[in-house]
């Protein structure tokens, strides 16, 4: 049970919901959760209305929020090159359009394991490959490296991005 005290301050009408669950296989646990073996996840709300059940999963759908911020950071957002706003606003909307590139790319041209891969592991794993570009027959032409182990994952997004419909304009 939570001591009274530790609410003091916030509104009365504030809950904190406490989960707990079995840890995933390999997971690292603190040492509480070392102590009975379980993960405990908490939150506060002030949401008066509403299931605990309900509650939880609105709190753990925010999750994807944090992701996306996760994705944004490894993409450029922890870099900003300059003291100058309107440079880094510049940065900005480059870092969100790379973000949008990579999440539009997972959903519409890879799958399996490429579809949910953070963005370091996406640009080694794509855009790191050995490959030559040649022009032949009016057609230009991608040769990747048999070798590569995403070869065959690259060629299949190539080939589903070559299904999508033009945009009208």
């Amino acid at each position: 049970m939570l001591p009274a005290r530790s609410l003091q301050g916030y509104p009365s009408e504030t809950r904190m919901i406490v989960r707990r669950e079995r840890p995933h296989p390999g997971a690292q646990l603190d040492a509480f959760e070392e102590h009975d073996g379980w993960r405990y996840t908490a939150f506060a709300t002030d949401t008066s209305f509403g299931q605990f059940a309900h509650l939880d999963a609105r709190h753990r759908a925010h999750a994807r929020v944090e992701d996306r911020i996760r994705c944004a950071k490894d993409t450029g957002l922890d870099h900003c090159p300059s003291r100058s706003f309107a440079i880094n606003t510049a940065w900005l909307v480059v870092v969100m359009l790379a973000v949008d590139l990579v999440a539009w790319t997972q959903h519409l041209l890879l799958d399996g394991d490429l579809a949910k891969v953070e963005p370091k592991t996406l640009r080694y794993r794509l855009l790191h490959v050995a490959a030559r570009l040649t022009r032949g027959q009016r057609r230009l032409c991608l040769r990747v490296q048999r070798s590569w182990p995403w070869a065959q994952q690259l060629a299949a997004a190539f080939a589903r991005l070559t299904t999508l419909p033009l945009p009208a304009g």
